[in-house]
């Protein structure tokens, strides 16, 4: 089988330790024997979702274990096998993560409500807890498993492909994020993107395709210059293009007027060798071209929560190009790629000893909420009481999921009104909106949205909109299309 070659040819090359690769090709012989008479909806044998998922693991530079749990992580599930049976063939840790992952695959989501899925009900939490608090690394298997199981969704009925949409922009998008994985989130959310709103993603996608046309020229001079400049400067540094994603486009365009707004379609990232360089780099990029005010981010000397770091500049060319830099170093690149597999990788020893001997992994600073279900999962373990609301909103602070009627996904940021879902889902209904149902209610028009919340606009002919409705509204795409709306409407007046 191709897909078996490929996967063991990668993980000689990522294990030099004949141990470790031994261990892993047996792993691929017994899945392969475990899943024999099963088959995947394409058709193909499903051995091929357990490599896919221990290949990504591989490329992600996650340890043997891991990498042999992807390969296993749905026999217990789908043959039956004992758990035992893995613990006496592959050790106490690959079990531990078969089984958490396992623990974290029986949770479903619904579509009404997110917590669902990570739940705030002590059921549901506490399996999460246990199994997050076991061994970090489930998540990470988890997030492999899940990107696979995207990335082949087209075989899937239209309402499986909702459902696993949905659950993924809500929940695994969001967990990537704070897992600082950036790489990652990217592709959940464009791949969920792609099947909850298929039209809006071709349109976007477009509009993306067409801003490079008109700008890659001018982009790959830019380039030119800095990199001969650094070049002079005796700086070390890589210079590569970032395209923003679909999804992000899509995020941006609910708090900005328009694509004119927004300078980050392209952007360059310079990737140099240490903090220094990086504020040199910064300073000499602001010599060749004019800064743009209010455009300037250190996320070095304060980082993202998620503990992401670069610095972020907008400049305007001579010839009135406007371009973005980021700039950063090997490390803070890695780490914003890939997060905590990245930091797992730098500290695997220590990781490893610690789970092995039953205690808690230091986790960096950034991800110190890991470290606090690792302390909420001891605590459960030992039979002591467990606080959790305060895991409530560690995860979705930022963006809301709300529904239409149809079941239509509308992501929309944190504190936004019924009125900026109406003209999400379009002007024309938004400006004949005469009342809202929230989860079948009446609701008044500055009632706050939450995830999970299936919206209805309540319309009528002899309705137009009204500028006491700015007060009604919390984002500025409802804003500028109610503005727009009023400026008709006076002209016509006259």
């Amino acid at each position: 089988m191709k897909e078996a070659t490929e996967f063991l040819r990668l993980a000689h090359k990522k294990f030099t330790d004949s141990a470790d690769f031994q261990k892993i090709s047996v792993a691929l012989d017994y899945a392969t024997e475990k899943h024999k008479d099963q088959k995947r909806l394409s058709g193909e044998p499903y051995i091929i979702h357990p490599i896919a998922v221990a290949t990504i693991l591989c490329e992600w530079n996650m340890d043997r274990d891991s990498v042999v749990a992807g390969l296993l992580h749905d026999v217990a599930e789908d043959t039956g096998t004992d758990l035992k049976e893995i613990a006496d063939k592959f050790g106490e840790d690959v079990a531990l993560l078969v089984d958490g992952v396992t623990k974290i695959s029986k949770v479903r989501s619904g579509r009404d409500d997110i917590t669902h899925y990570l739940p705030h009900t002590k059921d549901n939490l506490t399996k999460l807890l246990v199994a997050i608090g076991s061994d970090v690394r489930v998540i990470i298997i988890k997030l492999a498993d899940r990107l696979h199981n995207l990335r082949t969704l087209e075989y899937q009925s239209r309402e499986k492909q909702l459902k696993k949409a949905r659950e993924s922009l809500e929940v695994f998008g969001p967990l990537a994020d704070r897992l600082n994985m950036g790489r990652v989130r990217v592709e959940i959310e464009d791949l969920s993107f792609k099947y909850l709103a298929p039209k809006r993603y071709e349109k976007l996608r477009k509009a993306i395709d067409d801003r490079l046309a008109q700008s890659q020229q001018t982009i790959e001079q830019v380039r030119d210059e800095v990199e001969h400049r650094l070049i002079a400067e005796h700086i070390p540094a890589s210079i590569n293009g970032r395209i923003k994603s679909v999804y992000s486009l899509h995020k941006k365009l609910t708090k900005h007027a328009n694509m004119d707004d927004i300078y980050d379609i392209m952007a360059l990232r310079i990737i140099t060798d240490d903090i220094s360089s990086c504020y040199l780099i910064l300073g000499i990029l602001h010599q060749m071209y004019v800064p743009m005010p209010g455009r300037i981010k250190d996320y070095i000397a304060r980082p993202k929560r998620n503990g992401y770091q670069s610095l972020h500049t907008t400049v305007t060319t001579p010839e009135g190009q406007v371009v973005e830099f980021q700039i950063r170093t090997k490390q803070m690149h890695e780490y914003a790629e890939r997060g905590l597999a990245a930091s797992f990788h730098y500290n695997e020893h220590k990781l490893k000893d610690a789970y092995s001997k039953g205690g808690l992994a230091p986790m960096p600073a950034d991800l110190n909420w890991i470290h606090e279900l690792q302390l909420a999962a001891a605590k459960l373990r030992a039979g002591k009481q467990v606080d959790f609301d305060a895991f409530k909103v560690n995860l979705f602070s930022d963006r809301i999921f709300v529904y239409s009627p149809r079941g239509d996904i509308f992501d929309l940021p944190a504190g936004s009104l019924p009125l900026d879902f109406a003209y999400q889902v379009h002007s024309d209904v938004a400006a004949k909106a005469a009342g809202f149902k929230v989860n079948g209610k009446m609701v008044r028009f500055d009632t706050p949205l939450k995830s999970g919340d299936v919206v209805e606009v309540i319309t009528r002919k002899n309705v137009i909109p009204h500028v006491d409705w700015l007060n009604k509204i919390a984002t500025s795409h409802a804003r500028r299309k109610l503005r727009n709306q009023l400026g008709r409407e006076s002209a016509q007046a006259k």
